[in-house]
């Protein structure tokens, strides 16, 4: 690998602090120095030397909830129409798509089928596709009439979910699925607006059956991740040990509470981006939505504003991932969350790009299980000595106005692990140092 050196860059380092001027070292696949402006770094004579032109280095974007095997589905049954061939290949793709619009991690929070995460991130880890960092889910584990079991009695129908009932049969899926290889464990222990008999408000799941999951998660070093919309959901979950908890928008002042006393190991990621498109855009679409739907989703949304706000005042790590790959709430546009983190949640563009960056390297951290982030080394999501070389090359400056980096003209590089995805144009790549 040839050295490269960033000169004449604005460096945002994922830590929160303001934009610096600087000259940033990459090595290999690690960033070997940081110098702030005027001291200056040496290089090796090969090193490739690009001029930033005063363009902002920063840490690649995290998606904290990623489906690149949802590829943009118009419905949930419709993903179980896709063969598994030609659904492996889409999902590389998706995958891929992100990667180009600076997403250099994805964070799983189900594949539509079992292996598609798995076989995509050991393509990407192998080197024989490009793509980002990924950490593999299992599909979604749903009760009979939960989030995500689309049978119908005379009709063979399927998706993105398993449906068990009992603890015996979520222990059989969990187990089923770490044999296949995934890093995360997801559940659905609440419903959603969109399934019929069970609703965003609903617990569905039992204490029991979150914790044969528990179990399987434990025994196997495997983080747990779930869809936990109401407020009896997500003090399930917490009870039981699950990493990551997505939703959380229904929340009463308990769960609060025990989210905070958790806050140095659980993560919390909205997605905001799917209630937004669902319930605001839906209009746009010339989708009418019946007036008993609008009361449901107005009063998720506004509720579930006040608990981000609530959240982020208590320290609890809230992340962007709003849930895309659905026609209506498209790959690749997920950086529109970080937007929707300034507008509606009161977060700073830089708290924003701080959620994305060193908060997801966080969750991306090395090691699985509960207590992950204290054994496991934190590498990524900041400009920092020593972490890994996931960079962006941003034209403008997201610390003032976060909805550039929704703009793929406006990243000028992106670089996973030491090696440029999008390279610099040759304007600004300069000429070897021994040739100076």
């Amino acid at each position: 690998m040839t050295d490269t050196l960033f000169r004449n860059v604005r460096v945002i380092d994922g830590s929160g602090a303001a934009p610096f001027a600087a000259e940033v070292l990459v090595s290999g696949n690690r960033i070997k120095a940081l110098a702030r402006r005027p001291a200056t770094l040496a290089a090796a004579p090969d090193a490739v030397v690009v001029d930033g032109g005063g363009a902002t280095l920063m840490p690649g974007l995290v998606e904290a909830h990623a489906h690149p095997s949802f590829i943009n589905t118009p419905s949930s049954p419709a993903l179980g129409e896709v063969p598994p061939e030609e659904h492996t290949l889409l999902t590389a793709k998706f995958a891929g798509l992100l990667l180009d619009h600076g997403f250099t991690a994805l964070h799983s929070a189900a594949s539509a089928k079992p292996r598609l995460d798995v076989v995509v991130r050991n393509a990407i880890n192998a080197g024989d596709i490009v793509g980002p960092r990924m950490l593999a889910a299992s599909l979604e584990m749903t009760v009979t009439s939960g989030l995500g079991d689309v049978r119908l009695n005379h009709l063979h129908r399927e998706t993105f979910a398993v449906v068990a009932d009992g603890p015996e049969e979520f222990r059989r899926w969990a187990r089923f699925f770490v044999r296949e290889g995934v890093d995360i464990l997801k559940i659905n222990p609440s419903g959603d607006e969109g399934t019929p008999g069970s609703k965003a408000h609903m617990t569905v799941m039992t204490d029991a059956e979150v914790a044969a999951v528990a179990e399987v998660a434990v025994a196997h070093e495997k983080r747990m991740a779930a869809h936990a919309r109401s407020a009896g959901a997500v003090k399930m979950c917490l009870r039981h040990g699950v990493d990551v908890i997505y939703h959380a928008t229904l929340c009463d002042e308990e769960a609060l509470d025990m989210l905070e006393a958790a806050k140095d190991r659980v993560f919390v990621a909205p997605t905001i981006g799917i209630t937004w498109s669902a319930y605001k855009e839906a209009p746009v679409r010339g989708v009418a939505l019946p007036d008993a739907v609008k009361r449901r989703f107005d009063n998720e949304l506004v509720r579930g504003i006040d608990n981000m706000k609530a959240l982020h005042r208590r320290g609890v790590r809230v992340l962007p991932g709003g849930d895309y790959g659905f026609a209506f709430n498209p790959m690749p546009r997920n950086a529109r969350d970080m937007e929707h983190f300034v507008t509606l949640f009161g977060f700073t563009p830089m708290e924003a790009i701080v959620a994305a960056t060193r908060l997801g390297g966080e969750l991306m951290a090395a090691g699985a299980g509960p207590g992950e982030t204290e054994r496991g080394a934190v590498e990524l999501g900041q400009v920092k000595e020593d972490f890994l070389a996931d960079l962006l090359l941003v034209d403008g400056d997201p610390s003032i106005d976060v909805t550039i980096l929704q703009d793929p003209a406006r990243l000028v590089a992106i670089m996973k692990d030491g090696i440029f995805h999008k390279a610099p144009t040759p304007q600004r790549q300069a000429r070897p140092l021994a040739a100076e």
